[in-house]
């Protein structure tokens, strides 16, 4: 082969390179597509989402008394905690020490572990509207059953002061 031919095989070699890649360039550049989908809002909101009042300190140590002992406090005893209350200066600390003291009287009305046991949704419902003024919905009634259920440490003293502790119990 001499060296002309040899020149004109690398030229078309060469020029045929050029267009498989122009090809490649040219296919492979595509605009995408734009996909318009009619979606309407939709405004979501968790049960006991909408308590917008927070509960006063008298009101909050009045209710949480109240729903303990299923009788109201004392107005002795509801001046002292509220000074408690007032004086301190991490609220959820002493909110937590109220319901610890109030939970650790030997006068608190609780369920015992056996009447809990025995119907745990039925439990988990009443705990649910004699707290939170509302029906657990599916997933809490599930969760909250399924914790109750798979472990024999927890008490209704512990269910209790899950919920008085929560930050909805501080609503209304």
């Amino acid at each position: 082969m001499n060296t002309s031919e040899y020149i004109n095989k690398v030229k078309m070699k060469i020029k045929i390179s050029f267009v498989v890649l122009l090809l490649i360039a040219f296919c492979s550049c595509k605009k995408e597509k734009t996909y318009i989908y009619n979606v309407e809002d939709e405004t979501v909101e968790q049960p006991g989402g909408d308590k917008g009042n927070v509960k006063s300190t008298t009101e909050f140590i009045s209710i949480a008394y109240s729903d303990l002992f299923s009788t109201t406090i004392p107005n002795d005893t509801l001046v002292a905690l509220n000074a408690g209350y007032n004086a301190f200066g991490d609220k959820k600390l002493i909110e937590d020490r109220i319901i610890r003291h109030f939970l650790n009287s030997p006068n608190v009305q609780l369920p015992s572990d056996t009447q809990m046991r025995a119907d745990v949704p039925q439990f988990v419902g009443t705990t649910y509207r004699k707290f939170l003024n509302r029906d657990p919905n599916e997933f809490e009634k599930y969760f909250i059953s399924n914790i109750i259920e798979s472990n024999t440490t927890i008490t209704p003293v512990l269910v209790y002061y899950a919920m008085m502790t929560s930050n909805e119990y501080r609503y209304y």
